[in-house]
C-alpha cells in the first residue's frame, strides 16, 4: 500500500502516544543492553494544578531528546514524571470551586477541607500529564510522583509504583530536628494578606507602579537644636541653617508607627552633631509620642534622599538587618491580613514599655513583637486607608518637609505658595504572584533550616567539579547565593501540605516526631499537646525529589539503579530555589550528590525577545501550536533555539519552517518507497556508485556532529546539522543525484542505490528521533517491517571510516559549481526556465574528472545546455570559480544589463536610507539607553538584516560590471 501523500500529524500523533504506552516503550530500564550504565532524569514538577505553558514545552523537550538518545544507545533509562502538591496554588484553585458554591475554607474542618482537595486532584490533578504525553515527552509515566503522596487521604496510596513521598518528607524532617538544622524563629518574611501565609521571593512579582515620597520632620527631644550645613564637591557651603529636627522621607509612612530608629551613615558631617540624640516620632497622640535614637550604620546612602532613614524592623527587609547589627527593637504594627493590629493593651500602655526600650531597658524579641503601637484610633484600619490618615495628621501638625510651587489665583495672578514637599515617583512594588495584592515584609514565627550548617557540601561539590553547572555563569551565581546563604524559611500557614510535625505541650515546649502518638510518648501521659497548624513550604518537599521519587528510605531497586541521577534540565530562575537546595538536601540526608550535570537555560520569550504575560497579549499556548504544525515541528524549534546561555525566541515562523522540514523529510521518504528504495536490514552497505559512497559518507559525518554536540548539551548544534544534513544533502542533493542511477543505471547500480537509499532515510530517521518522535516512528513503522519500535532502534555508532574522499571530494566539487551556476543565474535575474550555455578556461584533472562522471546531471541541475572550452571568456560573461577550475557564463544575449544594472541601484539607494536610518538609531546613546532592550535587539538584528542584502546586492552589481 503507498504512502499517503501527506504526514497527519493529529491522527499520527493520538495513535503513536498509545502505542508507544502499550508497548511499555518508556518504561524504566527499556531497551536497556546488559551491562550499560543507568542514564536518570528527575522532571522538574509541574503544579499539580498547572497547564503546559512554553517553559514547559521547552524544558521538557530538551530531557526527552536526552533521554531518547540514551535510551537507543542501550543505557539503562528512567525519565521520572511526577507534580508537586502546589501549596498555594491548589489551596486557591479550591477556594475558588467553593466561592462559586457560596462557601470559603472555613466552612469547613481542616480534614473536611483537605478531602476536597483530594477529591480535586484526582479529578483534575493529571492535566498537565496529559498534555506532556502530547509533547510526546517519553517518561515513566506508570511511576508517576506526587509531592502529596502517601498523605491522610491519598486515595491512591497503595498503586505499587507511587512511593510514599510523604513519610520520606516527615522523615528527613525530623532527623533534619534532631539534628539541630530545623528551629523556630522570629523574622521578617514575604508575608500574603490574602492567604495570610509566608511566600518565597520566587512568588513575588515586583512592579513598577507610580507611588509617592512623602518628606517628613522627625522633632529633636527636647527642643534640641543643631547647625545643618550642605557642602557642595568642593566643599563649599551651600546651606547653613538652625535645625530642630532630622528629615527623612518614605514611600510608607504607616510604617512610622513602628519605627525603632532614625540611621544616618557614619561619614555624613550634617548629622554628626546629632548622632546618639533621640527624636521623636511625629505621629500618634502627642501626650504619647515616642523617642527614638538617631544611630549610624552603613544601609544609608549620604546622597539620596535626606540621607536619613526610619528604622522599621518588623516591616522592611534593610531595615531589619540595621535593626539586628543595632539591636534595635522591633515592632509589628499589622496583622495577618494587612489590617493595622487590634490587639494588646491601650495605645497609652504600648507606648510606655516601648518608651522604656528607647531608654536602655532590656527587652527579647518576643516581648517587643508583643506591643501593638498602633494608636488607638488607627486600629483595624487597612493599612492603606492608615497610611492616609498617618500622612493626614502630621501634615496637619505641621512637621511635613515644606517645598514651594506656584499656583494660579482667581484673579490670574501666580504666586508661590507652600506645599507639603511629596515626590511622585516610579516605585518597585512587591505583589504576590497568584493573590495580586502587595506583599508585606512581616516579623512572624516561622520554622527555617539553618541553611549555613548544610551549605558547604553543596558548594563544595560545584568547587571541585562533582557536579557540573552549564553555562558555566551559573555557577558564579550558584556561589554568590550560597556563600551568602540565610535561614531557609519553611513553613507556610495553609492548609494543603505537609503539616509540620511539633506538637506543643501548654507551656510552649516542642516535640517533633512521625506521630502524634511519637509525640505524645515524649511528653509522657497526661500532658495536652497541640500540633503546629503550619504546613511545610513546597520547596522544602521539592527539594527531596530525587530520593523521594525513587521510594527512598527504601532500599529500592529504582534507588539503587538510578540514584545518584544524571542530568537536570530546569530554568535558570530557579537555581537557587530548587538546584541549590536539592544539593544540600541530598547531600545532608544520603551524603550524595543528587545529580552530576546541572542545564540551565532562560525564559521563553516572542520573537521580538520580549517576557510572554497575558498582560501584553503575547502569550504562546504550545497545545495550540501542536494542534496546528504538530507536536515535531515545536519540538525541533526548541532544540534550534536552545544555544547555551542563549535568549530563547520563539518565532511562529520558525515553527511553520520546521513543519516543512518534516514535509521535505516525508516526501524524501515517498520517493524512496515509489522507487524501491525501502526496508533496509541495518547493514551499512558496501556500493559501487560514487554518490552512493558520498552519502554514506555524509551520513557518518553528521551522526559524530550530532553525538558530540548531544555530548556537550549543544542542542542547536544537533539541529543545525541534522536540518542541513537531511534537508540539503539527503532529500535535495541525494535525491537529485540518484535519479539517473534509479531510471537509467544497470540492474546492479539500481540495486545498490535502493539499498544505499533505504539505508540512508532509515539513518535519517533514528538521527531525527530523539527530536521529531511523531513523524520518525510513523515512518519507521511505513517503510518496512522491523524487529522493534524506533524508539528502541540502535543508534548508530559508525563514523569516519565510511568517509570516501575520493567520493566525498568529487560530490562536493559537483555541488559547489551547480550551487555556484545557481546563484549566478539567481543574481542576475536569468528566466528561470531558460537554458544557457557555459564556458570554461581552466579546469585540473580532478575536476575534469567530476565533469565527465555527472556531466548530464550537472547540466539537468543548472539548466546549462552546453560546455565549450575557450582561451578567454567571451565579453559579456560573468565568471563561476570552483576549485581547480574556473567557468564563464555568457550573459549578454540573455538579459537586459542595463534593466538589471538600474533596478539594482535603485533598490540599493533605497536601501542606504533604511541603513542610515537604523544605523543613527543605535549610534544615539538616547535610544541605547532609554529604549526597552527588546526594541534595541530588534533595531540590531534589522540592520544586520540589511546590510547582508546590501552586500548580496553589490555582489550582483559587480557582477553586472563584468559583464560590460
Amino acid at each position: 500500500m503507498a504512502m499517503e501523500k501527506t504526514f497527519d500529524a493529529a491522527a499520527a500523533e493520538a495513535r503513536l502516544i498509545e502505542a508507544w504506552e502499550q508497548a511499555g516503550a518508556f518504561r524504566a530500564g527499556a531497551n536497556a543492553k546488559p551491562g550499560r550504565d543507568s542514564y536518570s532524569i528527575m522532571i522538574p514538577p509541574p503544579n499539580v494544578t498547572g497547564v503546559l505553558h512554553m517553559g514547559h514545552a521547552f524544558n521538557n523537550t530538551l530531557q526527552d531528546i536526552l533521554i531518547r538518545w540514551k535510551r537507543m544507545q542501550g543505557f539503562d533509562t528512567l525519565w521520572q514524571p511526577g507534580t508537586d502538591h502546589a501549596g498555594i496554588a491548589t489551596q486557591m484553585v479550591v477556594e475558588r470551586e467553593l466561592a462559586k458554591e457560596g462557601k470559603k475554607r472555613t466552612d469547613f474542618s481542616r480534614d473536611e477541607f483537605l478531602s476536597r482537595i483530594w477529591a480535586w486532584k484526582e479529578q483534575s490533578g493529571g492535566t498537565i500529564i496529559n498534555q506532556l504525553k502530547r509533547l510526546g515527552a517519553s517518561c515513566d509515566f506508570d511511576r508517576t510522583a506526587f509531592t502529596m503522596a502517601g498523605a491522610a487521604g491519598d486515595t491512591s496510596t497503595g498503586h505499587e509504583n507511587s512511593p510514599n513521598f510523604h513519610d520520606a518528607v516527615i522523615k528527613v524532617f525530623v532527623e533534619m530536628y534532631n539534628k539541630g538544622l530545623i528551629y523556630r524563629g522570629k523574622r521578617l518574611v514575604n508575608w500574603d494578606p490574602h492567604f495570610e501565609t509566608a511566600i518565597s521571593d520566587l512568588e513575588v512579582e515586583n512592579v513598577e507602579v507610580a507611588g509617592h515620597m512623602w518628606h517628613f520632620k522627625y522633632p529633636l527631644a527636647g527642643g534640641a537644636t543643631y547647625d545643618y550645613v550642605e557642602k557642595d564637591e568642593d566643599g563649599n557651603v551651600t546651606l547653613r541653617e538652625t535645625r530642630d529636627y532630622i528629615s527623612i522621607a518614605t514611600t510608607r509612612p504607616e510604617t512610622m508607627l513602628g519605627d525603632g530608629a532614625v540611621a544616618v551613615h557614619p561619614s555624613d558631617e550634617r548629622y554628626a552633631p546629632i548622632v546618639g540624640q533621640l527624636c521623636e516620632i511625629p505621629v500618634g497622640p502627642k501626650e504619647h509620642r515616642r523617642l527614638i535614637p538617631i544611630i549610624t550604620d552603613d544601609y544609608p546612602d549620604p546622597n539620596f534622599g535626606s540621607g536619613a532613614v526610619k528604622i522599621t524592623g518588623a516591616h522592611d527587609f534593610n531595615d531589619y538587618q540595621v535593626a539586628k547589627r543595632g539591636g534595635i527593637p522591633m515592632y509589628r504594627l499589622m496583622d495577618t491580613r494587612g489590617q493595622m493590629r487590634a490587639d494588646g493593651a491601650p495605645y497609652a500602655d504600648e507606648a510606655a514599655k516601648a518608651q522604656a526600650h528607647a531608654k536602655g531597658a532590656a527587652f527579647t524579641e518576643a516581648e517587643a513583637d508583643a506591643i501593638n503601637l498602633v494608636p488607638d484610633h488607627l486600629r483595624g484600619l487597612d493599612r492603606f486607608e492608615a497610611r492616609a490618615k498617618v500622612v493626614e495628621e502630621i501634615t496637619a501638625e505641621g512637621l511635613a518637609v515644606m517645598t514651594t510651587e506656584t499656583r494660579t489665583d482667581e484673579d490670574g495672578n501666580a504666586q508661590e505658595v507652600a506645599v507639603p514637599l511629596v515626590e511622585n515617583k516610579p516605585i518597585m512594588q512587591p505583589f504576590g504572584d497568584r493573590s495580586k495584592v502587595v506583599i508585606e515584609p512581616m516579623l512572624t514565627d516561622q520554622w527555617f533550616v539553618d541553611a549555613e550548617k548544610i551549605v558547604g557540601p553543596a558548594l563544595d561539590a560545584v568547587r571541585d567539579g562533582t557536579v557540573k553547572i552549564l553555562p558555566e555563569s551559573g555557577e558564579k551565581t550558584y556561589y554568590h547565593w550560597l556563600e551568602n546563604i540565610e535561614p531557609w524559611c519553611i513553613s507556610r500557614q495553609l492548609w494543603w501540605g505537609h503539616q509540620i510535625p511539633v506538637w506543643f505541650d501548654e507551656e510552649g515546649h516542642q516535640y517533633c516526631a512521625p506521630t502524634e502518638a511519637e509525640a505524645q510518648a515524649q511528653a509522657g501521659e497526661g500532658v495536652t499537646l497541640t500540633r503546629d497548624p503550619d504546613v511545610l513550604d513546597t520547596w522544602f518537599s521539592s527539594g527531596l525529589w530525587p530520593i523521594g521519587t525513587l521510594g527512598w528510605p527504601e532500599e529500592t531497586e529504582e534507588y539503587k539503579r538510578y540514584f545518584p541521577t544524571s542530568t537536570l534540565v530546569t530554568g535558570q530562575d530557579i537555581l537557587f530555589f530548587w538546584v541549590a537546595r536539592m544539593m544540600m538536601m541530598q547531600l545532608a540526608v544520603v551524603d550524595q550528590v543528587p545529580f552530576d550535570t546541572v542545564y540551565l537555560h532562560g525564559l521563553v520569550r516572542d520573537a521580538k525577545g520580549k517576557k510572554m504575560s497575558k498582560s501584553t497579549g503575547n502569550v504562546i499556548d504550545p497545545l495550540e501550536i501542536i494542534d496546528e504544525y504538530g507536536a515535531d515541528a515545536l519540538r525541533f524549534t526548541n532544540a534550534a533555539m536552545a544555544s547555551l546561555g542563549g535568549v530563547l525566541k520563539l518565532d511562529m515562523q520558525r515553527i511553520a519552517g520546521y513543519r516543512n522540514f518534516g514535509t521535505k523529510l516525508w516526501n524524501a521518504a515517498r520517493f524512496a518507497e515509489m522507487n524501491g528504495a525501502t526496508g533496509s536490514d541495518g547493514q551499512i552497505p558496501t556500493p559501487e556508485a560514487t554518490v552512493n559512497r558520498w552519502i554514506i559518507g555524509e551520513t557518518a559525518k553528521v551522526r559524530q556532529v550530532v553525538d558530540e554536540a548531544l555530548e556537550t548539551f549543544r542542542f542547536n548544534d544537533a539541529a543545525q546539522a541534522l536540518y542541513g544534513f537531511v534537508w540539503g544533502k539527503v532529500c535535495d542533493w541525494y535525491v537529485e543525484f540518484s535519479k539517473p542511477l534509479l531510471l537509467d543505471g544497470d540492474d546492479a547500480t539500481k540495486a545498490e542505490t535502493q539499498a544505499t537509499m533505504a539505508w540512508v532515510i532509515d539513518q535519517c530517521l533514528i538521527l531525527l528521533h530523539p527530536i521529531m518522535p511523531f513523524i520518525t516512528e510513523e515512518l519507521w513503522g511505513t517503510l518496512g517491517r522491523r524487529d522493534t519500535m524506533l524508539a528502541h532502534a540502535d543508534w548508530p555508532t559508525y563514523g569516519a571510516e565510511f568517509v570516501d574522499p575520493a567520493a566525498d571530494r568529487e560530490m562536493n566539487w559537483v555541488i559547489s559549481l551547480v550551487e555556484a551556476v545557481r546563484s549566478a543565474r539567481a543574481q542576475m535575474h536569468v528566466p528561470a526556465g531558460a537554458k544557457i550555455p557555459m564556458v570554461v578556461t581552466t579546469l585540473d584533472a580532478a575536476g575534469q574528472t567530476a565533469w565527465d562522471s555527472n556531466e548530464t546531471m550537472i547540466k539537468r541541475l543548472t539548466r546549462v545546455e552546453s560546455l565549450d572550452k575557450v582561451a578567454s571568456f567571451p565579453k559579456g560573461s560573468i565568471t563561476v570559480a570552483v576549485e581547480g577550475g574556473s567557468f564563464g557564463l555568457p550573459l549578454a544575449d540573455i538579459i537586459d544589463i542595463d534593466a538589471e544594472k538600474a533596478r539594482l541601484e535603485k533598490t540599493l539607494g533605497k536601501l542606504a536610507k533604511e541603513l542610515g536610518g537604523l544605523r543613527g538609531r543605535l549610534n544615539n546613546p538616547k535610544f541605547v539607553a532609554s529604549a526597552p532592550d527588546e526594541v534595541v535587539e530588534e533595531a540590531r538584528d534589522n540592520l544586520a538584516l540589511r546590510e547582508e542584502e546590501e552586500t548580496k546586492l553589490k555582489e550582483a552589481l559587480a557582477r553586472l560590471s563584468e559583464v560590460d
